[in-house]
């Protein structure tokens, strides 16, 4: 898209494929120097972590929701060049949403320092390697349109999450935050969504690219059963007896959500020590 040339890391896609192939790098050398090491406790890198994306996410959802609403966006199918200015100041917000995923390669980077390996899955490389260099796809050929979906409800889902987070690095703020397992609820519906959403354009089409329809509902609906899988191992897997005779209920049960989903934010773990 001619509209876009010139930005930041678009012009070319070896920054992007360099930055990925860094990330995956950092991940095993990382835990590697880890191995013998003891973690890093990060506090403070967190809390100022989170809450910049934080901040981040809430300028994404509301500067969406003005440019979109400024160009009169059609919700069941917009296509890329009716708007005008519109259109421009979307592009560049969904410049801004792209870049924050290589910004966001830092919720990995945090797990390797704190050695929580089992946390890496491949569900959080997977997600976190994939949605920067497809977005990188989507600022050089369709940078705006139908594109602005997708990423405002994600950014309004990553303003709770990443608080979230932030506040439980916070001791004195664990004993309020019970409300993760709804927030799992919203990120699954928030890729049902994209999917339905993105499909509707091609039921009845607006002139947006047909194979990005397909190539995103395809892709989200990868995050759909990867994130089912994880769900039901988290709330719906019972412990094993092995499991609650070695380890007491005070630690496998917190707020009425099991240890592990807790384990999985880039936040702070409840353990025997802090409790």
């Amino acid at each position: 898209d001619a509209r876009v040339r010139g930005w930041f890391l678009l012009d070319s896609y070896l920054p992007t494929f360099f930055l990925t192939g860094a990330y995956l790098l950092c991940i095993w050398l990382g835990n590697k120097f880890m191995k013998n090491r003891p973690p890093f406790s990060l506090r403070a890198h967190l809390i100022v972590y989170n809450l910049g994306i934080t901040l981040l996410s809430f300028y994404m959802l509301i500067e969406l929701i003005l440019a979109t609403w400024e160009g009169g966006y059609n919700l069941q199918c917009q296509n890329l060049h009716s708007a005008g200015e519109a259109d421009i100041r979307v592009a560049k917000v969904l410049w801004w949403y792209y870049f924050s995923k290589v910004i966001e390669f830092m919720d990995t980077i945090f797990f390797v320092l704190r050695k929580k390996s089992s946390q890496i899955t491949f569900l959080h490389v997977y997600h976190h390697a994939t949605m920067f260099n497809i977005w990188w796809c989507v600022l050089n050929w369709i940078p705006c349109g139908q594109s602005f979906f997708g990423p405002t409800l994600n950014s309004f889902i990553h303003v709770l999450m990443y608080s979230y987070y932030g506040l439980s690095v916070i001791p004195s703020m664990r004993k309020y935050l019970w409300w993760k397992k709804y927030l799992t609820q919203a990120q699954l519906i928030q890729f049902l969504l994209t999917i339905v959403h993105t499909l509707s354009a091609a039921v009845k089409p607006c002139g947006f690219p047909f194979g990005c329809l397909m190539f995103q509902s395809s892709y989200m609906a990868t995050l759909v059963v990867l994130f089912i899988n994880f769900y039901i191992k988290t709330y719906r897997k019972a412990p094993s007896r092995t499991a609650i005779k070695e380890t007491p209920v005070t630690t496998e049960v917190k707020n009425g959500f099991h240890k592990d989903y807790f384990a999985a934010a880039n936040g702070f773990q409840n353990n025997k020590k802090a409790q």
